[in-house]
């Protein structure tokens, strides 16, 4: 296996369990989903804060080079990864459940990640029907998963 496919399995098992852990917080604060949100603040600051701080200091694995460009993108990656988890806790808060409020989310992001890449990532050829058909089995897959959920 390739290390970039251990780090994709490694996201994609943290954000499957993502959604069901915070539904639990929640639970457990007696549907208080705004201090579990707090702690997924204080998780960041300990996991993305700290940890690449001691990689690029005791590490260094990286040179200590800095932009605007790359500060100011990584800050807005980081704003819209939190609105993301904001809208989950939000959406469990709201009265849904993992097995509604996750199918929608992680069969709508990869759309629109697909679309956005290719908006700012211009194709060298136009997209074949398969692609667009393969957006259409997104859609579908979350349709079918949601309407067949267990009870």
């Amino acid at each position: 296996m390739k290390l970039w496919m251990a780090f994709v399995l490694m996201a994609f098992l943290a954000w499957g369990c993502y959604v069901p852990t915070m539904h639990a917080a929640q639970m457990a604060f007696k549907g208080g989903a705004l201090r579990a949100f707090l702690m997924v603040g204080l998780a960041y600051c300990l996991t993305a804060v700290l940890v690449p701080l001691v990689l690029l200091l005791a590490g260094k694995m990286e040179p200590w080079e800095w932009s605007t460009r790359g500060l100011s993108l990584g800050f807005l990656g980081g704003v819209l990864g939190a609105i993301g988890a904001l809208g989950v806790i939000l959406a469990l808060k709201s009265g849904g459940t993992p097995l509604v409020v996750a199918p929608i989310v992680f069969a709508g992001a990869p759309v629109v990640n697909t679309l956005v890449s290719m908006g700012l990532h211009k194709p060298k050829t136009a997209p074949e029907p398969l692609f667009y058909i393969g957006l259409l089995l997104a859609a579908a897959g979350a349709f079918l998963v949601l309407r067949f959920r267990p009870q």
